[in-house]
């Protein structure tokens, strides 16, 4: 067999491949990832912006592996005498980890997170996510691929084993601890879009040390709860609140920009439109049927449309560049009257109001999943990293709302919020 394949990344250099994992690139569904956009309509205000999630998870997958190998070289013991880990469950378990990483994202949307209010509720007030059809693309229509392919016959991998490890489920059983890595508060995917949408965009926001992570990346057992847990050395502390950092740069400069938001509003919009068929929803992920169906979704698909003018009025703003104006938004952390002005200027404003933009995010999650941070000295405690970093204690959540109204109204609505905030500062 050849190999390995090189594929040169502009974040990461070069990008190695087997040939089983050429393969799974070359299937139908992972190609389909070219086809969708990693920031939807993120180009309308930075014009860079046209990266694929075909990149994206070539480039998770490279940092995962990165990180697996680095805890297994510090920590090797540790993980025999917790896990009972030898060199064919390693060798195992990262080959897992390594095709989960790589296709975490099949099950995007067109667009990416700009479809996301798409997909339907399995229960009441419980939506399906992409991470949902991901699985359910892994485990149905990827199974050949993944299980026929010689270099598994000495791994013996199921579709299942990789579906439900991107579930997170617990049947899993010792590779629950490696999931983290995917999906965490230090993952690779988090660690994978910073760098490549803000290299892609033009903006320094999401660069942070990602090599002194990785040299100071480590597993302990929690001292709370005495289970295995990844954990910093004290010397990547700044290494780790400098991603936390680039998150919350990227979201307020980037994804959370004015008309960005604006956009992804009229494209769920224009996709509403078009699956009209379905009630405006994609199918649930409950079989190849519905799958299939889904995977034919792209953004090629959705530009045809656009360009044949099927979208209606949000498709022609989409087209025009005529996208709703923001006339008016709260602070990123609203105090004092700033909700009751907000509700106070959308009742002036009344039907002229085309929707109502409200953003919460928090950038680090304390609890369970707080990282611990492990200290140079023996003679001192491992802490965790929301106790020990004022950084983090710092960010806390955005929770900003914005009035848009149509283009052709803007300047008369601007007319009225200016009124509004003049009688404010009077009042005050």
């Amino acid at each position: 067999m050849a190999g390995p394949f090189e594929i040169r990344d502009p974040i990461h250099g070069f990008i190695e491949l087997d040939d089983w994992e050429r393969d799974i690139v070359n299937h139908p569904v992972f190609q389909r990832l070219r086809r969708i956009r990693q920031l939807g309509l993120t180009d309308m205000v930075y014009p860079g912006a046209t990266h694929s999630r075909f990149e994206h998870s070539l480039g998770v997958m490279h940092i995962a592996t990165r990180m697996f190998d680095a805890i297994v070289s510090r920590r090797r013991d540790f993980l025999e005498a917790t896990y009972n880990y030898d060199d064919v469950g390693l060798a195992r378990d990262r080959r897992i980890l390594r095709l989960a990483a790589l296709l975490h994202d099949v099950g995007h949307a067109p667009f990416s997170h700009g479809a996301e209010d798409l997909m339907p509720e399995f229960e009441k007030d419980k939506q399906y996510t992409h991470e949902d059809y991901s699985a359910a693309i892994v485990a149905k229509v990827m199974r050949d691929v993944i299980e026929s392919h010689p270099f598994n016959q000495n791994h013996d991998i199921k579709a299942q084993d990789i579906a439900d490890f991107l579930a997170g489920k617990p049947s899993v059983g010792r590779r629950l601890f490696w999931t983290n890595l995917v999906d965490g508060q230090l993952d690779a995917d988090r660690a994978d879009y910073l760098l490549r949408d803000s290299y892609h965009v033009g903006v320094r926001y999401g660069h942070f040390d990602l090599d002194r992570l990785l040299t100071t990346l480590t597993a302990i057992e929690d001292p709370e709860t005495g289970s295995p847990v990844l954990a910093i050395e004290e010397g990547g502390q700044h290494a780790a609140e400098g991603l936390i950092i680039a998150r919350y740069m990227m979201f307020t400069q980037v994804y959370y920009h004015r008309t960005r938001r604006a956009y992804d509003k009229h494209l769920i919009a224009v996709m509403r439109t078009l699956l009209a068929e379905s009630e405006g929803l994609f199918p649930p992920p409950c079989d190849i049927e519905n799958l299939e169906y889904y995977l034919k979704w792209d953004d090629w698909l959705v530009f045809g449309q656009l360009a044949d003018f099927n979208g209606g009025v949000d498709g022609e703003a989409i087209l025009g560049r005529s996208h709703d104006r923001c006339v008016f938004e709260t602070p990123e952390r609203p105090e004092g009257d700033d909700l009751y002005f907000l509700e106070n200027v959308r009742a002036r404003l009344g039907d002229d109001v085309s929707f109502v933009d409200q953003t919460e995010k928090s950038w680090y999650t304390p609890g369970d999943t707080d990282i611990w941070i492990i200290p140079r000295t023996k003679r001192k405690e491992a802490q965790k990293l929301s106790q020990l970093s004022p950084v983090v204690e710092g960010l806390r959540e955005v929770s900003q709302s914005r009035i848009y109204v149509p283009v052709a109204l803007r300047q008369k609505c601007q007319q009225i919020v200016d009124q509004e905030e003049a009688a404010r500062k009077t009042r005050e």
